[in-house]
């Protein structure tokens, strides 16, 4: 089969004169392609740590004052500063009954600070990235950084 065209004559300017042979369009489409594979484990270890520090806690002195006085009524429990005065009473037979301030129990609360240490088990976690390429069967193993552990880690 033949096909004849006719073509104009070409401009007389001097410009040429182009014909569109082919014309192409572009068409974006997406799709679902398998990548990698990533797989996170956590891996709990343990590490011995000291603890320095300074505990505080009270303890209580007790001194007993004898004093050896009549009184005429039962004296009150009293508080002077840090130390809690109980007196202790006793009633004495004589020809007329009399209370006899025996003793007073004085109470001091002493506070202490003494340094303490003590060896510890603590737990840290860590964790292993495994990335499996499709189709090659190998994997890249990287680890999270441990805070006891302050190398860099090779990042894709």
């Amino acid at each position: 089969m033949r096909v004849d065209l006719t073509m104009p004559s070409a401009p007389s300017d001097g410009s040429r004169l182009s014909l569109l042979l082919h014309d192409e369009a572009l068409r974006v489409t997406r799709r679902q392609v398998a990548g990698d594979t990533v797989r996170v484990e956590t891996v709990t270890g343990e590490r011995q740590q000291l603890v320095d520090t300074t505990l505080t806690h009270d303890h209580v002195d007790i001194e007993h004052v004898p004093i050896g006085r009549v009184i005429d009524r039962m004296p009150d429990i009293r508080t002077e500063g840090d130390l809690t005065v109980i007196p202790v009473v006793e009633e004495v037979v004589v020809v007329e009954r009399r209370l006899v301030l025996k003793e007073e129990i004085h109470m001091r609360r002493v506070r202490v600070s003494e340094r303490h240490q003590q060896t510890v088990t603590l737990r840290h976690q860590e964790a292993l990235v495994t990335r499996v390429h499709p189709g090659s069967g190998q994997d890249d193993r990287t680890a999270s950084p441990s805070p006891d552990n302050h190398e860099e880690t090779p990042h894709d």
